[in-house]
């Protein structure tokens, strides 16, 4: 009977009884692979995977109101279709804004002495995932980490991610580390569970001084948080402190958001 190394045997490896080495080579794998491609610094941008382009939005609103009009198929799921459709669209400017965002902080990103560049850091997946590694690669020479995330409905990293740093994730709180660790900025934009999720942590960490290095946050699309996110509530329940609200800047508009973080990220 042959024998494995312990270190080649994958029913161990995958096993309840390694789990703290998976742990640690989630850790370790991509800190040498950061260290291999001199990424340092990471603007980070979060938001929902199912949000689309503005054109592939439109389009399928306008491919929803013909069906409709033209009365081929049921009347009541094809109202459905185009109310949903007009949902997308809806929102389909935040993908538009976080590409040129990300583009325009790429840019700003290069200008860095000695090569140590701001890299744009997203969870690697579509929508606003993809629209962030999208602007960076606009730019001739960009490059953008992708940190993914292994889910049923999510296997695989978008086109734009650099491949060199791409990675998928089974732990989510070791893909939230790497966020966190890199990031000298972060930009929110609307997004889901997961968004809250991610800036939830994010407010906390600032909040009891866990990190204590500058980052400055900018929580973009003021008409979708103000409708979810009532801080002023909290403050007047007293769950927060009036000055927690100046853990972050709400924008509306792509050169407020980024004359906000590079006037900060330049001191």
């Amino acid at each position: 009977m042959a024998h494995e190394k312990a270190y080649k045997n994958l029913d161990f490896l995958n096993s309840p009884a390694a789990r703290l080495i998976r742990i640690n080579c989630e850790y370790e794998e991509p800190r040498q692979r950061f260290k291999d491609q001199r990424v340092r610094d990471t603007i980070v941008m979060f938001g929902s995977a199912r949000t689309l382009p503005g054109e592939v939005a439109q389009s399928r609103l306008e491919h929803a109101e013909k069906a409709l009009a033209d009365g081929k198929g049921d009347t009541a799921q094809l109202t459905e279709e185009v109310r949903l459709a007009k949902l997308k669209l809806r929102g389909a400017r935040y993908y538009d804004d976080c590409r040129v965002m990300a583009r325009r902080l790429t840019e700003f990103g290069q200008t860095r002495p000695n090569g140590h560049e701001y890299l744009i850091c997203t969870g690697g997946g579509p929508g606003i995932m993809e629209a962030g590694n999208r602007g960076a690669a606009d730019v001739e020479g960009g490059r953008s980490v992708g940190l993914g995330i292994s889910l049923p409905f999510e296997e695989r990293l978008n086109q734009y991610v650099t491949p060199e740093l791409g990675f998928v994730f089974h732990y989510f709180f070791t893909r939230k580390y790497w966020f966190m660790y890199l990031a000298k900025a972060m930009v929110v934009f609307p997004g889901g569970f997961g968004t809250l999720d991610e800036f939830a942590e994010l407010l906390t960490l600032r909040q009891t001084g866990k990190v204590k290095k500058p980052m400055p946050i900018v929580l973009y699309g003021k008409a979708y948080w103000d409708a979810v996110l009532n801080v002023d509530a909290m403050i007047e329940w007293g769950t927060i402190s009036p000055k927690d609200k100046d853990l972050f800047h709400v924008s509306d508009d792509i050169d407020d958001a980024y004359d906000f973080l590079t006037a900060r990220l330049k001191g």
